[in-house]
């Protein structure tokens, strides 16, 4: 399947909820046929819990409340992430995309990009899978690692995570720029995977947001051939992330125990 065209989303600095809210509205709102979405972003300091994570069991939540630290749910599965220094991306295309790849072949595919921009760095990134590298599974993401998580010299530097519907599928992930470890590693009750991660910061890259962010687009127009037609939200997308911003990401029993909103937005 080609994909010739994407909308070029990008936002600076917002909060945790915003973005996920963001996600879940270009998601819903995407049909057949619609252009297919790359969005860039960043957050402020936040944890970000997978889908089905008990965050009780791995964080203190008081200490994180008292320190406020902001935390939101994800609508993709896996642990636990730190956010703050990082630049993430969101891709939202049709479902059909898996369907003619595969699950697996989908994360390959969709993930080259981030392969290139590190080679764009001077940096030799690969698959954990492709490196020989042992599978292992951790309630903080940092400290697993799996088939399709990039690493560098043996370190996880990040990992994807999917999300599909009838219609379209996303995948998102992050780029570490650093890791803010006063703020985050003493929230956690078991061991952050801060140490046996790495990040842009401990890998000595020091280029500006801006600059990355530009190497990224570069980055994704030539793994997936594609034209980048910058934009903004759409009304009706902006329109279904603002709800779902009030009913849901800035819900406590979705962020911290993962119950839906009873009144659907």
């Amino acid at each position: 399947m080609k994909l010739p065209k994407w909308r070029l989303i990008v936002n600076e600095e917002v909060s945790a909820a915003w973005n996920m809210a963001v996600d879940e509205a270009l998601l819903r709102h995407f049909r057949p046929g619609d252009t297919p979405i790359l969005r860039l972003y960043r957050w402020e300091p936040t944890l970000s819990f997978g889908r089905f994570s008990k965050p009780a069991e791995s964080v203190d939540l008081d200490l994180m409340e008292k320190r406020g630290v902001a935390c939101v749910r994800r609508i993709t599965g896996g642990g636990i992430l730190i956010h703050g220094g990082d630049i993430s991306y969101s891709l939202v295309l049709p479902s059909s995309f898996a369907k003619e790849h595969g699950v697996k072949g989908s994360y390959r595919h969709l993930c080259r990009f981030l392969i290139r921009f590190y080679e764009k760095l001077g940096l030799s990134a690969a698959f954990a899978g492709d490196s020989g590298l042992p599978e292992s599974r951790s309630r903080i993401c940092l400290a697993g690692r799996e088939a399709y998580d990039i690493v560098i010299d043996g370190e996880k530097i990040g990992g994807n995570a999917q999300r599909h519907t009838r219609a379209a599928m996303l995948q998102h992930g992050s780029i570490p720029l650093r890791y803010d470890r006063e703020r985050f590693e003493s929230l956690f009750l078991v061991p952050s995977g801060l140490e046996s991660g790495t990040s842009l910061k401990k890998l000595e890259i020091s280029h500006a947001p801006d600059v990355l962010r530009s190497l990224l687009t570069e980055a994704f127009r030539e793994t997936m051939a594609a034209d980048l037609l910058e934009g903004e939200l759409r009304h009706e997308e902006a329109s279904l992330a603002r709800r779902l911003l009030e009913t849901k990401y800035t819900n406590p029993e979705w962020n911290l125990d993962g119950k839906e909103p009873t009144q659907k937005a």
